[in-house]
Formats: C-alpha cells, sequence, structure tokens
C-alpha cells in the first residue's frame, strides 16, 4: 500500500512543483515504484518530467469529470516512475465531493511504494481533494520574511481537514527549497522557523542550484538530468529522510 504525500503551499515560487518532480524521482532512483500525481492545471509537472500535454488523451481532469478507470490515465515515465498528468481544463472544474482523489487512488495504491501529489498553489477545491487523499503533506518554504505569512494561512486549513475529512493526516515536515546560507535573511529566518516548529522541519535542505530549473526545462528530473549536482544530491538526501520516516 502507497504512503501518499501531497506537497503543498499556497504561495507560488517556493519550489514545490520542482520538489514534487525531483522527491518523486529521487524515491524511484533509490528502488521503489512511485506515481505522481499532477493536480496543478499549468501541468507544470506533466512538463517536468517531459510530457506534451497536447498528446495526452486523458488527464486528472478526467478523473473528476468522469468514470474513467485510472488506470488509463496512468503514463510511464522514467523507470519506476509513472505519472497522472494535468491539463489547462482542470482550472474548469468544481465539486463539492472531496474523496474523488482518495477513491480513484484506492484503485492502485497497491501498485506503489509512494504516490506524490504536486497540489495547485491554492487552497480550493482541489487540493481539499488532495489531502484528504493523503497520509501526510511536506510543505516547501523559502527561507524569507513572508514564509510565516504563508505557514499561518496554510496550517489553519490543514488542520479543518484533519477535523473534518481525514483525522489520520499528519505534517511529514517542512522543506527549506532554494536555501542560501550565506545570506543573514536565510539564516535568521531558518533558525526562527525551526525554533517554532522544532521536529516538524526536515533536516534535509535545497540549496539553490542551477541543474535544477534546468532539468525542468529540459523535461528531465535533476536525478537523472545531472546527477552529480547539489540539486540531485539533495533531493536523494530528503527521499532518504522520507524513507526512514515511513
Amino acid at each position: 500500500m502507497a504512503k501518499i504525500i501531497s506537497v503543498i503551499n499556497q504561495k507560488g515560487g517556493v519550489g514545490k512543483t520542482t520538489t514534487a518532480i525531483n522527491l518523486s524521482s529521487a524515491l524511484a532512483t533509490l528502488g521503489n515504484k512511485v506515481l505522481l500525481v499532477d493536480m496543478d492545471a499549468q501541468a507544470n509537472s506533466s512538463r517536468g518530467l517531459g510530457i506534451d500535454n497536447s498528446l495526452m488523451n486523458y488527464s486528472v481532469f478526467d478523473l473528476f469529470s468522469s468514470d474513467i478507470d485510472v488506470k488509463e490515465v496512468i503514463k510511464h515515465t522514467f523507470p519506476n516512475l509513472d505519472l497522472l498528468p494535468s491539463k489547462l481544463k482542470l482550472f474548469e472544474f468544481e465539486s463539492d465531493d472531496y474523496f474523488v482523489l482518495k477513491n480513484k487512488l484506492a484503485q492502485i495504491s497497491e501498485r506503489y511504494d509512494f504516490i506524490i501529489i504536486d497540489c495547485p498553489p491554492s487552497l480550493g477545491y482541489l487540493t481539499i481533494n488532495a489531502l484528504v487523499a493523503s497520509n501526510s503533506v511536506i510543505i516547501p518554504l523559502q527561507c524569507e520574511y513572508f514564509a510565516m505569512d504563508a505557514i499561518s494561512q496554510l496550517l489553519p486549513f490543514i488542520s479543518k481537514i484533519q477535523k473534518t475529512y481525514n483525522p489520520e493526516l499528519e505534517i511529514e515536515g517542512f522543506l527549506f527549497t532554494m536555501i542560501d546560507m550565506n545570506t543573514k535573511n536565510a539564516v535568521e529566518t531558518s533558525q526562527q522557523l525551526r525554533s517554532i516548529f522544532k521536529e516538524n522541519i526536515l533536516y534535509t535542505t535545497i540549496p539553490r542550484n542551477v541543474s535544477l530549473p534546468e532539468s525542468n526545462s529540459n523535461g528531465k528530473p535533476v536525478v537523472l538530468y545531472r546527477p552529480k549536482s547539489k540539486g540531485a544530491q539533495a533531493y536523494i538526501a530528503l527521499a532518504k529522510e522520507i524513507l526512514e520516516k515511513k
């Protein structure tokens, strides 16, 4: 049975999709069967795995809007790594059924060790579906002043999901991304966040590294695009940390 982890932050530009892509691929590289679910209508996770969504017959949109078998939507990408791709049409969908994704993933959960969900940068219907389906959440954060603003909105939202729909939902951890510890602001903010959230901060940090945006634009995870880069090694370390917590 797969462990299902949502990668979530309603604040854009914090490395959410980069983390979803590269944590998934790092787990796959370490020998795990992984499914990445692209729940963002911008479809950046799909493009980051080299999928041209204009050529797809089905996408996550079809899971929500029809009775299609989830197996028909899955795309095989790299070794051990499958994808449920997204399309812009997903922006159009709205419903009051928050268990659609949970029920669809239950049909295939036994096939995988991990299912990673790239949530949209919002706290609406699609994100609720993702959290209802998940065992835990990873929250990517940049070490900057406005990080606390995002957390102050996100944590009550997660708490509401726990109380209303998914009491077993846990916080896997806060993940520092695009971090440069040579700057005073990054050092001070990271210390502040660690003092507040303590054991909920993941030990691994993701540095600023040019290989990460390059790999995204080339449609290949960084662990395959440039495996010796600092970005690749950081996501391998993150995957190992997640495996230890499973």
